[in-house]
């Protein structure tokens, strides 16, 4: 089977972008500049909640499934790395309590944002694979004072069936 020039251009940049999404893990205790080497740059930095640290955030959004936060030491040193949008993670959040920077610093940045005019709330809104098989949403609600009042999921539009209903 003989391949044209332009095939076979298509065919390396392709497998050339596959092989870019493919990313090496990094370990505990690797030291930042190896964290960024294995991983990359990250999508934002957070401080950490104890002021020691911080948190790297590798989100995919707004389209992906997954955010990847590197918790960073004190000592410069990966402490733990781990997929944050999953329903243990967002159980984490405390109504009442939690803030927007709590929320940015557990989940990173959201895929989307909206404001709720009737009951004055800000939303933040985190694709998701519930129970790493259902197509989701995660909806963090915001007073105007940056409290976390409502977390609400349901499944998300973008992956909704959009034929119009038949007889």
């Amino acid at each position: 089977m003989r391949m044209n020039i332009k095939t076979a251009l298509l065919a390396g940049l392709l497998l050339g972008g596959c092989a870019a999404l493919q990313r090496s893990v990094p370990a505990p205790g690797d030291p930042l500049p190896t964290v960024i080497a294995k991983f990359g740059q990250p999508t934002a930095v957070y401080p950490a909640p104890d002021g020691r640290g911080q948190e790297l955030e590798y989100a995919t959004g707004p389209f992906g499934q997954a955010t990847y936060m590197a918790h960073m030491g004190q000592d410069g040193r990966l402490a733990a790395f781990e997929q944050v949008l999953t329903g243990d993670k967002f159980a984490t959040l405390k109504i009442g309590t939690a803030t927007r920077d709590d929320v940015l610093r557990t989940l990173g940045r959201p895929a989307e944002r909206s404001y709720l005019a009737l009951p004055d709330l800000e939303v933040w809104s985190y694709r998701y694979k519930e129970s790493g098989v259902w197509n989701s949403m995660m909806h963090a609600h915001f007073d105007r004072a940056g409290v976390l009042r409502m977390m609400m999921n349901g499944p998300d539009p973008m992956y909704e069936d959009k034929r119009p209903f038949r007889d």
